[in-house]
Formats: C-alpha cells, structure tokens, sequence
C-alpha cells in the first residue's frame, strides 16, 4: 500500500462530503413537507390529472410503482424493436432481436443497466435518448420517491399528519407518488444538465451525428470513431447510479471517459446522491445525528473494502514477477493506462458500493481478492451508499434488524426514531434482505448445474464459478457491472438475469413500501432510559456488525467456491 493510494482515497472521501452535506440540505427541502409546487410541477399535475393533495395508502402506491415502470419497460422494449423505423438512426441500424430487447428494457427499467449488447453497434440515437436515458432518470426518481415513503413512514405520528385523503377509506397514508416522482425528476435534471455540459467540455461528444474521423497519432491516415448524444447519457448515468454506457466498454471509452478530470467527475457522481441522501434523512427526520450515523456506517464497510482491493492490486501476481514483470506499478492487466491501478481500483469499489456498475477498467481481469470485493459490496444488498434512494432504504432495513437485536438484547421492545419495530416490520424488513440475496444463490446454483450456464464461461476452475457468481449477484441487487469473460447474450442469461433483476428491484420495494405503511400507522413512542440511542458509535458498531455478520453467513460458502480458492492456487496454497 502506497501513500499515494492512501491520499487519494482520502481526498475522494472529503470531497464527497463536502459536496453531499449541502446537496442533503438542498434536497430536504425540495422532497420535505415545506415544499412548495413548482410552475412546472403545477402544469405536469394539471396535463397528466394528479391531484397532488392527495395521499395514498402502501398499497395503491405500491401499485402506482409497479404500473408506472411496467409501462415503461413495455416502451422502452418496444422502441428497441422498432428503431429501423424510428428517427434519429444515423447508422442504419436494426431493430434489436426479442431476447436482448426483452433483457435490456428489464435491465434500464429496474435501475439494473446490465448491457448484454455492444451500445454503439446495436442501439440507435433514438434508443439511447428516449428509450434509456428517459430510464435512467425515471427509474432513479422511482428510487426517491420510494425513500420518501419510508421516510413518511418513520416521521408521522398519525396516519394523516400531510396531505389529505378521501373520505371513508381510513388507513395510513405515505404520500403520492406521481408527486414525489416528478419532484425527485425535477430535481435530476437541473444536476444532470450541469454535469453532462462539463463532460462536454472535456471532449465527451453530443451530437446527433453517427461518426467522426480522427487523424491517426502514428502511421498517418484516419481513423473512423462512433459518436452520438454521449455526455446526457454519461451524466445520468452516473448520477442516478443507473451505469449503463453508450459505449460497449462503458467508462473505459476515451470519448466516453476522457481525462482525468472527466474520470473524477463521474466517479464522483456515482456515490454523491446515495451520500447526500443519508444527511437529506437526518434533516426530515429533525436529528442530523441519525445521518451522519448512517454516512459512517457506510464508510465504516466502503474504507476496509477499498483498502483491501487496493493492498491486492498493489502487491500484483507471483506468477507474472517469475517471468519478470517489474510488481512496483501493480498489476495493469485490464487497466486503462490513463487511470493506473489505484484510480480502477476506487472506481470499482465506488460503482458497486452503490448501485451503479459502470467501470473504467474490466472487473474480470483483477486479482482475485481485488475482484471479490466489489463482488462482496453487491452481495450486501447495494447498501453502502447504494442507488438514489434505494441504497439507503435498503439500509434501513438493516437498520430494523439491528434495533430488532438490540431489544432483544435488553429485554425491551425495539424502537427507532420513537417507533416500535416489532414482528410485522421484521418479516417485512428480513423478505427485502433475505429475497435479493436467495435469487444470487439459486440463480448461481442453476447456471452451475446445467449446460446452458456453464457453456458461455470464459474460463474454467474457480474463476469461472466466480464469472457466474458475479453476474447474478450484479442482476439481482440491480449493478450491471459484470466479469467480462461471461458471455451474457444467449438465451438463458439474458431470460434468468432479467428474472432476478426484477426480483432485487420490486421485490424490495414492495416489503419497503408496506414497512412504511405500517409504521406510519404507529404512534410515537417517548423515549425513556431503556431506549437505544442509533445516533452513537455503539449503534454504528451494532449496524456495521449486523450487516457484515448477515453477509458474510449469506455469502462465504459461495465464495470460498470462487475467489477466495481462486487467491489461494495463485499464491501457491493448493486447497
């Protein structure tokens, strides 16, 4: 370990908090109770019919959730097949076959962007603005406005303390989420814009245009290069923790990722709203101290991690020192020089940490202890920042089983913020932790037992075992990020990751939304000398504590299969 490596992990954290405790100020107040209409807000209620007084109970706005994305995963499937007859095709290009469009409009819809097609060779201008794009926004804004019901759900004192509801149907109310998903939308936009005007002016491209040329450095000539509207995908994609590139190799791409610069911009932005949303939860919650108690039991998981991805990529591979590879720059295999070893490596454990899977180096090709923990981060559930609003509603679940064990622990009935956690919520919370994971595990069991799993592998032994694991730990807990070697495009990759990557999205969601209409049934508890404070270090400790212990009995034994065995035959360590 450097102190290079050392320094610029550290001046990537300050900067993330000095951006993201200002942004959670900002956004509490555009999300919160005081938030006013907007003008445009005001017309798209009036076009589109919502009274947006009007409060709904979980399950209408569960349902709400569910028709609103199957909407769009049936467009944005069918612009995917019909894009040889759409505008905006510069390049000719087909209609995509059924499986792949079937995949992808599952995979953008879910907030997953797992990409089994090469961006500029399959898809149109049209696609990638109005099919993807508009995803990318919509499914993160989905992401909000399901925090925000939880968050409803964990401050009212009775059921109707906002809005109003219609007469003669009694019960808890969370909100409306035509609002809170036009607000979240509202507020992405004016954010994306900002970013994706800055790539510009790093040299990422947007035009409508389907190629340049540039002139070769060596040997003379000309060389054709694909473009298109380029830097509004890359923003949101970054910032709604959505991934998915315009480019087949994603942020590795010079025109998609082009200087340094563009690289710690975009990096940044993919943890900068899950952060910003753990202080936009202290401030609704009125206790800034239950933020900034989340922000660091997220650092207290991402740091280690990181570290330990860093030590192994630093120290490099026994085999290839044999033959003379100089180990003091690390091992680059699968590295953009650009970036180096220490840049992959943050990024890698950024883009799993949340939700977002985009890469500027390939995955597949670290050591295998560098490679297992972004593979690790997915597997705790997208928790440690996560995706907008996901990451930190799926912290919360694991918040519920912590308070859960620490009334155990004393003998009293669990609290958290003055509302009682008892069975219903923990069954609740335990279906949003346990089901993601379970889908990995079947899901990885099945391509292991059967010829059209293991047939598309890349490599043999331990490493391939750990290319499946990845991939539906990637599907499941909606990443995207994949280890390359799989070749993901045939039919049942595309059919079993799409299944599980609607099982990690709304199979979550759902027990999230009804966790908030059950608390938001609640009376508030006072506190008393017996209620556990879950702004302390020991709470932080009790939480890093349940999530790890939680991961690590879900997840070691698969594993032990892959990396981990994988380490031990390339330090020399037969198992």
């Amino acid at each position: 370990m450097t102190a290079h490596a050392i320094g610029e992990l550290l001046a990537f954290l300050v900067l993330l908090t000095l951006l993201a405790v200002p942004l959670g100020a900002l956004f509490a107040r555009a999300l919160g109770p005081a938030a006013m209409p907007s003008t445009p807000e005001r017309w798209l209620y009036r076009v589109a019919g919502v009274d947006p007084a009007e409060e709904m109970k979980w399950t209408r706005y569960a349902g709400a959730v569910l028709l609103f994305n199957l909407f769009g995963g049936l467009l944005v499937y069918a612009i995917q097949r019909l894009q040889s007859s759409l505008p905006l095709n510069p390049g000719g290009l087909g209609g995509v076959e059924p499986g792949i469009a079937w995949n992808t409009a599952v995979s953008f819809a879910t907030n997953t962007n797992w990409q089994a097609y090469g961006g500029e060779t399959t898809m149109s201008h049209f696609t990638q603005m109005a099919a993807l794009t508009v995803q990318n926004f919509v499914s993160a804004a989905t992401g909000l406005a399901v925090l925000m019901a939880l968050i409803r759900g964990l401050t009212r004192t009775t059921a109707f303390d906002e809005g109003s509801a219609p007469a003669g149907t009694p019960g808890p109310r969370i909100g409306n989420f035509w609002v809170d998903l036009t607000r979240s939308t509202l507020l992405l936009l004016p954010l994306a814009t900002l970013w994706a005007l800055v790539l510009v002016a790093e040299g990422t491209p947007q035009t409508l245009e389907a190629r340049t040329t540039a002139a070769l450095v060596e040997g003379g000539g000309q060389q054709s290069l694909a473009v298109g509207p380029v830097a509004s995908q890359v923003a949101i994609k970054q910032l709604g923790t959505n991934g998915g590139g315009f480019f087949n190799v994603n942020s590795a791409h010079p025109l998609e990722n082009p200087t340094p610069m563009s690289n710690t911009l975009e990096v940044l932005a993919i943890v900068l709203l899950g952060a910003a949303l753990c202080f936009t939860f202290g401030h609704l919650v009125k206790d800034r101290r239950q933020g900034w108690a989340l922000y660091a039991a997220m650092l207290a998981i991402f740091v280690p991690v990181t570290l330990v991805g860093l030590w192994s990529e630093l120290k490099g591979v026994p085999a290839l020192e044999a033959l003379g590879v100089d180990p003091s720059q690390g091992h680059l295999e699968g590295k953009e020089a650009r970036f180096g070893v220490v840049s992959s490596v943050i990024w890698s454990t950024v883009t799993t940490a949340a939700s977002n899977g985009s890469v500027n180096a390939m995955h597949d090709s670290f050591t295998p202890l560098a490679g297992m923990m972004p593979l690790w981060l997915m597997q705790l559930g997208e928790i440690i920042f996560g995706g907008v609003g996901s990451g930190l509603y799926g912290i919360l679940l694991y918040v519920m089983v912590a308070v859960f064990i620490s009334g155990l622990l004393v003998g009293r009935t669990p609290e958290y913020l003055g509302k009682k956690i008892e069975a219903r919520e923990m069954k609740l919370a335990s279906l949003g932790i346990l089901l993601p994971a379970a889908s990995v595990l079947l899901g990885t069991a099945l391509a292991s037992a059967t010829q059209a799993g293991t047939s598309p592998l890349g490599n043999p032994g331990a490493h391939g075992f750990s290319e499946m694991l990845y991939a539906f730990t990637s599907g499941s807990n909606n990443n995207g990020s994949a280890f390359g070697g799989l070749t993901a495009s045939g039919t049942f990759y595309t059919v079993a990751i799409g299944t599980v990557m609607l099982i990690g999205r709304y199979w979550v969601i759902v027990p999230v939304l009804a966790l908030a209409g059950s608390l938001a049934g609640k009376r508030r508890v006072p506190s008393s000398a017996g209620t556990l404070p879950t702004h302390t270090p020991l709470f932080v400790a009790l939480l890093v504590g349940t999530i790890v212990l939680v991961g690590a009995l879900t997840f070691i034994p698969a594993l032990a299969l892959g990396p981990i065995v994988e380490h031990l035959q390339m330090t020399g360590v037969t198992p």
